[in-house]
C-alpha cells in the first residue's frame, strides 16, 4: 500500500519532511543494497562535483530541497546528492516503468506503471507538496529521492510521467532528476520543453507530458545529446529505451525486459487493445512481463503502482492503483492542489 505524504513550506522544509518519510527504509534497506554501493563509488569524483556546481548555479532551490532531504534522512548531503544522480552515473539503476499514451480527441490519457526497486515495496507514497515558491503538486515518491522522476500532476494542470533510459553517452550536466523536479515548477508544458532544451543535460529520461486545457500529448526523449519531442497522434507505448527516429541509434543499454515490454505493448495496440489498464497488467510473457512482480525480475524491478490520468479541458483526474484489478487506492483531481 502507498502512504500519503504531505510536505510544505520552504524547499529545505519540504525536503526534511520527505527525508523523514523515507528514513527508516533508507537505513534498513537502501544503505545495505548493491545499488547504493554502485553509486557511492562516485564519492569525490570530478563528475559529481561538476553536476553539483551546475545545480547550485541554476537550481539553488532544488539544492536546498536536497539538503533538507539529507537532513531528514540523517545522511551526509554528498551521499544523498549522489543517490539522486544515480541514473547519470550508473547505467543500471533499478528504475524502469512502462507508459501507455492515448492522444484521444483533444483530451489525452496517460497510464503508467511505476517500476522500481522491490526493496522499496511498502515504503513508497503519494506526496502532496505545497511549496512556498512554485505550484503545488502531487507526485509518487520513493524513499531518499526528490519528487518528479516518477509521475506527477501540478496545480497548473501539468501532467508528467517518467521512464528510465539507460544512455551510454553521459556528460557531467544537470542531473536528470533535478531537471524533472524543475519541470514541476513550470506553469506550462511549453516552458517545460524549453527548460529541457536549454539545460546542459547528463543522463536521459523519457517523459509523457500534457496539460489541462491543451489538446496535445507529448512523447519526449532526452539525454546528453539533445531533446526529441513528438506530438502524439496515435496510441503508443514506451518502455525503457530510446525509440524516436534520430534517437534510437544513440548509445544505450536495452535490457531484455525493456525490449519485450515494448514489443508486447506494440503488439497489443496493433491488435486493437486500447484499454491501457489491461495492457499494463499484461503478463503473457512470463519471463519479461509488462506488469512486474517477480522476486527475481531480470532488471531487479517490480511495479510499485499504476496511475491512470485523464487530462481534460477544465481539470485533470487520476487514479492510483497499488495492484492491477484492485480498486483504486487514491482518486485525485488537480482542483485539490492549491495554485
Amino acid at each position: 500500500m502507498l502512504s500519503l505524504v504531505e510536505a510544505s513550506g520552504s524547499p529545505f522544509s519540504a525536503g526534511v519532511a520527505l527525508g523523514k518519510f523515507g528514513a527508516e527504509s533508507a537505513h534498513s534497506y537502501l544503505l545495505h543494497s548493491p545499488s547504493w554501493d554502485s553509486v557511492m563509488a562516485w564519492r569525490g569524483s570530478a563528475a559529481a562535483a561538476s553536476m553539483l556546481a551546475l545545480v547550485d548555479a541554476h537550481f539553488p532551490q532544488i539544492r536546498q530541497e536536497l539538503e533538507g532531504l539529507a537532513s531528514g534522512l540523517e545522511l551526509p548531503f554528498e551521499d544523498v546528492f549522489l543517490w539522486n544522480c544515480r541514473g547519470d552515473l550508473w547505467s543500471m539503476p533499478p528504475d524502469g516503468c512502462t507508459t501507455v499514451q492515448l492522444p484521444g480527441t483533444g483530451q489525452p490519457r496517460i497510464t503508467h506503471n511505476e517500476d522500481g526497486d522491490p526493496g522499496f515495496a511498502g515504503h513508497c507514497g503519494i506526496g502532496l507538496f505545497t511549496p512556498d515558491n512554485g505550484p503545488a503538486f502531487a507526485s509518487f515518491v520513493y524513499p531518499a529521492s526528490i519528487p518528479g522522476h516518477t509521475f506527477a500532476v501540478t496545480a497548473h494542470g501539468l501532467v508528467m510521467t517518467v521512464n528510465n533510459l539507460r544512455s551510454r553517452q553521459i556528460t557531467a550536466g544537470v542531473p536528470r532528476m533535478v531537471l524533472t523536479r524543475a519541470i514541476l515548477n513550470q506553469t506550462h508544458v511549453d516552458h517545460a520543453l524549453t527548460l529541457l532544451r536549454r539545460a546542459t543535460k547528463s543522463g536521459g529520461f523519457h517523459l509523457s507530458l500534457a496539460q489541462r486545457g491543451q489538446p496535445d500529448l507529448y512523447s519526449v526523449e532526452f539525454n546528453a545529446l539533445g531533446v526529441s519531442a513528438h506530438t502524439m497522434t496515435a496510441p503508443a507505448l514506451h518502455a525503457n529505451h530510446l525509440i524516436h527516429p534520430g534517437f534510437r541509434d544513440h548509445p544505450q543499454l536495452i535490457t531484455d525486459s525493456s525490449r519485450c515490454r515494448q514489443e508486447r505493448g506494440d503488439a497489443l495496440l496493433a491488435q486493437g487493445q486500447l484499454d491501457p489498464l489491461v495492457i499494463l497488467a499484461d503478463q503473457a510473457n512470463q519471463e519479461f512481463p509488462i506488469y512486474r512482480n517477480a522476486p527475481d525480475d531480470s532488471d531487479n524491478e517490480n511495479t510499485m503502482a499504476t496511475v491512470d490520468i485523464h487530462v481534460g479541458a477544465s481539470h485533470v483526474e487520476w487514479s492510483v492503483y497499488a495492484q492491477p484489478g484492485q480498486p483504486a487506492q487514491y482518486k485525485l483531481a488537480d482542483a485539490m492542489l492549491k495554485p
